[in-house]
Order: structure tokens, then C-alpha cells, then sequence
């Protein structure tokens, strides 16, 4: 089983990041499970959404403690909480924020160098969104940094969730931080 978990804060779209990833999967042909997790309901409260993605029937219900991806939408959730407990020796990480990974001080905490993308998701989804929700734009960098579900089958589950305007908008900056993760990669390689 493979499983995702969500950082991010209220009106950032990680409820609907963890439903998207899951519609994508299932749409493969895969088993998948999302949910979130959550205190006070208000904007800008810290918020988790999970994801598990497996070939078969999935049965467990409990928050995942083990990740093998973290995403984390807010870069300030770095210094607030311990994101990063229980991530996977090998586990990815990808990054919402425009600074660099000695800015964010990962050091100790992330060990493998090509298992992290860090990009500047809130700026991609104003540029092709014009609103600051960088849900589907991470998404694009998941596609990109895991191989886990392709970039067709993320654009499918955005286009099935939103109408088509909002939904062309998403594609795109999904599009944009699966090329720009690429990049990434293709540098440090």
C-alpha cells in the first residue's frame, strides 16, 4: 500500500487535494481511500487530508502515521508541527514555497535529495487560477516526482470535479508544476 498525507491549512484545498489524487487512482484502476482531519473548521487552521493507493481492497480506517509521500501546502506548518513524523526512510516530500531547501532548514529532516520537490505552488495557481489554492498545482508535482498516477489521470479527476473554466485553469498549473518538478529532477540527475 501506498499512502499520501496532506499538510496544509482551511481554504488551501487539501480536502479536495486527498479526494483528487483518489479519483485519479481509482480511475486507473486502482483501489484508493481519502479523508481528512481536522479541529476547528476555519480558514487558515491547520488541516490534514489522507490518501492510500493500492492494487487491493483497502480495509484500514486510521490516520496514516507512516507516509510514503508528504505533501505540505504551507511551508509555515514546517516550524509549527512535526510534518514530517513517521515519514518512510525513502518516502518523498514535496513543498509549497518559494525558498530553498537550506532556507526551510531541511537538513535533518529530509535524508534522500532527489526524494524532494520544492516549488512555488501558490504562485503557479495565481498565475493560471489567479486564485492562491495550490491543491491541484501539488498534485502535478506528485505526478511528477512519485510516477505513482500519471499526469493524464490527475487532469481527468480536476476535469470530472470542477466546471470547465476553473477545471482548464487547474490542468494547467497542474501542468506547469509537473514540468517544473521535471526540471527539477532532470537537474539533479
Amino acid at each position: 500500500m501506498f499512502q499520501v498525507r496532506i499538510h496544509g491549512r482551511g481554504g488551501q484545498g487539501v480536502v479536495t487535494a486527498a479526494e483528487l489524487l483518489a479519483v485519479a487512482v481509482f480511475d486507473g484502476g486502482k483501489h484508493a481511500q481519502a479523508f481528512p482531519s481536522f479541529g476547528s473548521e476555519r480558514t487558515g487552521a491547520p488541516v490534514v487530508a489522507y490518501c492510500r493507493i493500492s492494487d487491493h481492497e483497502i480495509r484500514a480506517r486510521e490516520p496514516i502515521m507512516e507516509p510514503d509521500v508528504l505533501i505540505i501546502q504551507d511551508a509555515s506548518l514546517i516550524k509549527q508541527i512535526d510534518v514530517f513524523a513517521g515519514l518512510q526512510p525513502r518516502g518523498y516530500v514535496i513543498i509549497n514555497s518559494a525558498e530553498t531547501a537550506e532556507e526551510l532548514q531541511l537538513a535533518d529532516k529530509i535524508k534522500v535529495p532527489h526524494s524532494l520537490a520544492i516549488l512555488p505552488a501558490t504562485e503557479l495557481a495565481l498565475t493560471h487560477l489567479g486564485r492562491p489554492v495550490p491543491n491541484a498545482v501539488l498534485l502535478g508535482a506528485f505526478s511528477a516526482l512519485t510516477g505513482v498516477v500519471p499526469l493524464e489521470a490527475v487532469a481527468s479527476a480536476i476535469n470530472e470535479k470542477f466546471k470547465p473554466k476553473i477545471a482548464a485553469g487547474n490542468v494547467a498549473a497542474a501542468t506547469a508544476a509537473y514540468e517544473y518538478v521535471m526540471n527539477q529532477v532532470a537537474t539533479h540527475a
